[in-house]
């Protein structure tokens, strides 16, 4: 049984959500923060730091895990820390429509090698740091779960964005 059509869709619209999530920002708030990130459903991120640590995640993460779910036995795979990786690379200053292109074309190689996944391989095993043993199946899953996430906090900031207008406007 190959990886299910819902999932493989999923993933492959992903990058046409995000990019519609990020354009419904007010270009005023897309490198705006709120006074508390209490609440956020994915990491304390900037509208165009979500971008970026999107990005990163599909090629330095997922694609990464991937691979060495293929390649080795049962492969530990460590978890990325996403806040010294944003103040290393400069997320505040990246240029959105640079980012989205990268990770739209990093996506695209994502979907395609998942698609091509016969039922031995989506059954091969590893360790995923915070998450415990897994089968790849399952790791595509979690890369699924991720994107929504961050579907999630560009909501929330829309939110915070709206909460700090009528805040302001005093009513």
């Amino acid at each position: 049984m190959a990886m299910d059509r819902t999932t493989l869709n999923a993933l492959a619209l992903f990058p046409l959500q995000l990019e519609a999530h990020y354009k419904a920002i007010p270009v005023s708030h897309r490198h705006w923060a709120p006074p508390s990130w209490d609440g956020i459903p994915s990491e304390r991120f900037t509208a165009i730091e979500q971008l970026c640590h999107v990005r990163d995640i599909e090629i330095e993460g997922y694609q990464e895990r991937i691979r060495r779910t293929l390649e080795e036995s049962h492969p530990r795979l460590p978890s990325i820390e996403s806040e010294p990786l944003a103040i290393e690379r400069d997320y505040a200053r990246a240029d959105a429509e640079a980012v989205l292109h990268a990770f739209r074309d990093a996506r695209a190689r994502t979907v395609e090698t998942i698609a091509r996944l016969d039922e031995a391989q989506l059954a091969r095993t590893a360790e995923f740091e915070g998450y415990g043993p897994l089968t790849l199946r399952s790791l595509v899953h979690y890369l699924c779960s991720h994107d929504q996430q961050h579907l999630a906090g560009l909501q929330w900031l829309l939110g915070k964005i709206e909460a700090e207008r009528v805040l302001k406007a005093g009513v």
